[in-house]
């Protein structure tokens, strides 16, 4: 696409600069020669610059709707394909969840492998949202009910900011994400640790995995990230003490603001759909410490 965009803007700036160039020339070959001077000779017709500027612009457009064209078949994934997808992206009101064929489940960072060319499978929880990862990807709305395809490779390691890029809520705003490009080895370790489960809570945490369960906070959040499909309300929250960010990049993973969440959720970002659950003091303090030892 960026090649495509060079092209033209190449040819664009040269008939530019041709059609100034005549302009400025005309301007002064045939400008008014003061009083009593002749009219400069008119010319009502040529056949041979009629055949040029018809001919020239005809192959411009030909030639780039041939380079086009290559660089669409070079872009685009094959949509409904048969194919499994090597990764699967799904966007929720207003979070970003990614799945692995291995049955490793993410939330927020999607991790991938660096100068590997990915087959991802976009889709939709609820409302349309748009995948773009910039410096990676082209934009691929994810439509309820529909799945669409891209291509998503990094040439290198790195971290690379993406965001949905179709308004979809009160939240749009704080739908970010980031692709984390890996070499193939550190990616398959990053697998490998995904799919261990956590620690067993030890002390107070034991009491907030209880809670985790009474207080049926299992009904939307699932604390397994392989083998397990997260429900549909609510992330994934295994390895959640692992995680740099909160709410797709709303606040840190910090002890207060994890807190927040648990005490006053529409404080930590208005409009999610998580309910307040009327924590004592007590039974928030058990629960935080339960959800920091999921690393």
């Amino acid at each position: 696409m960026a090649g495509v965009f060079s092209l033209v803007l190449v040819i664009a700036a040269t008939v530019f600069l041709v059609v100034a160039a005549g302009v400025v020339y005309s301007s002064i070959r045939y400008r008014s020669r003061g009083l009593g001077a002749p009219e400069p000779k008119q010319i009502f017709g040529s056949r041979k610059l009629e055949v040029v500027w018809t001919v020239v612009p005809l192959l411009i457009v030909t030639g780039l709707f041939i380079v086009t064209v290559r660089a669409m078949v070079l872009i685009d994934a094959p949509q409904n394909s048969t194919h499994p997808p090597e990764l699967v992206i799904i966007g929720h009101q207003w979070w970003w969840e990614a799945r692995y064929p291995d049955g490793v489940v993410a939330t927020g960072d999607i991790h991938i492998p660096a100068s590997r060319r990915l087959l991802a499978r976009i889709e939709s929880a609820d409302v349309i949202h748009d995948f773009w990862a910039p410096d990676l990807a082209r934009k691929m709305d994810a439509v309820p009910g529909r799945w669409s395809y891209i291509w998503l490779e990094a040439d290198t390691p790195g971290t690379y900011a993406g965001t949905c890029s179709e308004f979809c809520g009160a939240q749009h705003a704080w739908m970010r994400f980031r692709v984390v490009a890996e070499t193939e080895p550190s990616f398959e370790a990053w697998l490998q640790r995904q799919a261990q489960p956590s620690l067993a809570p030890r002390g107070i945490a034991v009491e907030g995995a209880r809670l985790f369960q009474t207080r049926k906070c299992g009904d939307c959040h699932a604390v397994t990230a392989a083998g397990a499909v997260s429900p549909a309300k609510g992330p994934n929250l295994a390895h959640l003490a692992s995680r740099e960010f909160l709410g797709s990049g709303i606040s840190r993973n910090t002890p207060e603001s994890l807190m927040l969440w648990l005490t006053n959720p529409q404080a930590a970002k208005p409009g999610n759909r998580m309910p307040d659950t009327k924590l004592s003091a007590n039974e928030a303090r058990a629960l935080l410490a339960y959800l920091e030892s999921l690393q």
